[in-house]
């Protein structure tokens, strides 16, 4: 159960490790989404081994889409950081006055 915003006392709060969580998942699904694509549908000119075998190209949007995943998933993690409070305890993001804090359990 959330605990009321020390500042506001309002009910609508956000646990910022889930946030934390949820930014890391989505920032590896969007990343290995756009590697993927753009290593499918980038323009090439097609040479000799790419016509007698067109898994290279699914090869290589694998590769890509595992870094593109990697780097997608540090970005995430960086976004929701920077909101985490200093100290202990699980942190909490208020919805109706922004205020960041921890509570100690």
């Amino acid at each position: 159960m959330a605990p009321p915003c020390m500042r506001c006392r309002s009910q609508h709060l956000i646990n910022l490790e889930t946030a934390r969580k949820l930014g890391i998942a989505a920032g590896a699904l969007a990343g290995s989404l756009k590697s993927v694509y753009g290593s499918l549908y980038a323009v090439r000119t097609l040479t000799v081994a790419s016509a007698h075998l067109p898994l290279s190209r699914v090869a290589s949007a694998v590769i890509a889409g595992a870094s593109g995943g990697i780097a997608g998933a540090a970005a995430g993690n960086q976004m929701v950081r920077h909101l985490l409070p200093p100290g202990e305890g699980p942190p909490w993001l208020c919805l109706g006055c922004g205020h960041a804090f921890r509570v100690r359990d």
